[in-house]
């Protein structure tokens, strides 16, 4: 027992670490902070928007997702994980769910979120994870942390820059002040500042950010006095449940890469609270995002996977207490039935947004660069790590060029790079590394999922 708890103390830099509670008013503020810089409010908000849903369909939508996150969160931090890991909507599925949405096939995905949310809370609750974990290698698990980071950065850029390319207010001077005053509050207190400067950093940043836009005329409560008090998630939205084989290998094949993701999340999380990531972490939290994710369909969402831009917050205010995380879950719940506070969040203007999520993916590629960083110098670990990069780099922007030489569904799982850059690592890993045999000697650092060096 001694050991397990020397082994979980937080690295000097935390201010809180993993099992520290903070008095209640404290850990509300630091739960809203989570809360702000997670995409939980604004992937439905996008996804909803670009799918083309109607105003019902698109409000459910938010409300299932603010509900799913809301029971993972709470789940993960206090009884599964128990690490400071936000749950949200995957990315991996958005462009996926916009495809689907535009082509009348939200039934079948439905199902086909239902099929892969059973699939993998089978395969993660029984054990059987446990016989691939050599494949998450920190070649695989550096790639894709490194892919969300470079993603979360092309998207957040935009954001900075005002959102749509096509606004009015792109990279117009009001919008760069607004975005740059934000981005440097964050900046500045996060890595100047001492006490309630540094640990409340994005929300002096949000404040900041949020009165300037008053000054510019940039700032309107219009969608908030026009959403519910009160909203419950409606079953099955879409209708009855389809199936469809391709539908659902896609969905298949994007929670592949949505638990690569998360394993690599809570590797990220470990890192900087200097705790060691176990099988049996690993097995509850992926079987939690399992359950999340059959969840979140049933009402009309898509699945849940932990959230890479909350561990980069844990660096940045040095507050890593597992229990900060908890309260962001309760004030998600609270989201899900009172549609109108999600709406009063929802109105953060894109340049605010993007001024404070820029930090936590800075913070994000270079964990990815760390984790990558513990990869055996050999030319089959480069390029397992480097091929894996480069394709979820470049092969996204061609998917459309590309689009009429293969099926639709292929096409969106190619314009995804953490899809295309997580399956080609975990391809690579098989046929380079373990088929022949890996015989990289050891270097004595943290490599496995026990936490034991190899």
């Amino acid at each position: 027992m001694a050991a397990d708890v020397a082994a979980e103390r937080p690295r000097s830099t935390l201010t809180l670490g993993l099992e520290d509670r903070p008095a209640l008013p404290q850990a509300v503020v630091m739960g809203f902070q989570h809360v702000l810089v997670s995409n939980v409010w604004l992937d439905p908000v996008f996804v909803a928007a670009v799918g083309g849903l109607s105003a019902g369909l698109a409000g459910n939508l938010i409300n299932a997702i603010f509900l799913a996150a809301g029971l993972v969160t709470l789940t993960q931090s206090t009884r599964l994980v128990r690490l400071p890991i936000v749950e949200g909507p995957s990315a991996a599925f958005d462009g996926l769910m916009i495809g689907f949405a535009k082509g009348g096939q939200l039934a079948m995905a439905t199902t086909g979120l239902l099929i892969g949310g059973i699939v993998i809370l089978v395969v993660a609750a029984s054990g059987l994870l446990g016989l691939v974990r050599r494949l998450f290698s920190p070649a695989v698990t550096g790639a894709v942390i490194l892919l969300v980071g470079i993603a979360l950065a092309g998207f957040t850029l935009e954001e900075f820059l005002g959102g749509s390319p096509t606004s009015a207010d792109f990279a117009s001077p009001s919008t760069l002040v607004i975005g740059t005053a934000t981005l440097l509050t964050v900046l500045i207190f996060s890595s100047f500042g001492r006490g309630p400067l540094r640990s409340y950093a994005f929300i002096w940043a949000l404040l900041v950010g949020d009165a300037l836009s008053a000054v510019f005329g940039r700032l309107s409560f219009d969608a908030a006095r026009d959403a519910a008090v009160i909203g419950i998630p409606q079953l099955l939205p879409y209708g009855p449940l389809q199936f469809d084989p391709g539908v659902t290998l896609a969905m298949l094949f994007a929670f592949v890469v949505a638990v690569i993701e998360a394993i690599g999340v809570y590797f990220a999380a470990g890192e900087i609270l200097d705790t060691p990531i176990t099988d049996q972490r690993i097995r509850l939290g992926v079987s939690g995002e399992a359950v999340g994710s059959i969840v979140s369909a049933v009402f009309g969402g898509f699945a849940t996977t932990a959230y890479a831009q909350n561990v980069g917050l844990l660096k940045l205010t040095g507050i890593g207490s597992r229990f900060a995380v908890t309260i962001a879950g309760v004030i998600f719940l609270i989201l899900a039935f009172i549609p109108k506070l999600g709406a009063l969040l929802a109105a953060t203007p894109d340049p605010v947004v993007g001024g404070i999520f820029l930090p936590a993916a800075g913070s994000l590629i270079l964990t990815g660069v760390m984790t990558l960083s513990r990869t055996p110098d050999t030319p089959r670990h480069a390029a397992v790590a480097g091929l894996a990069v480069i394709a979820g780099t470049g092969l996204p922007p061609l998917a459309s060029t590309l689009g009429a030489k293969l099926p639709a569904v292929a096409t969106q799982l190619l314009s995804q790079p953490v899809v295309v850059g997580a399956i080609l690592a975990l391809v690579l890993e098989i046929v380079l590394v373990q088929l022949p045999g890996d015989t990289s000697p050891s270097d004595g650092r943290q490599g496995s999922w026990s936490g034991e060096t190899v």
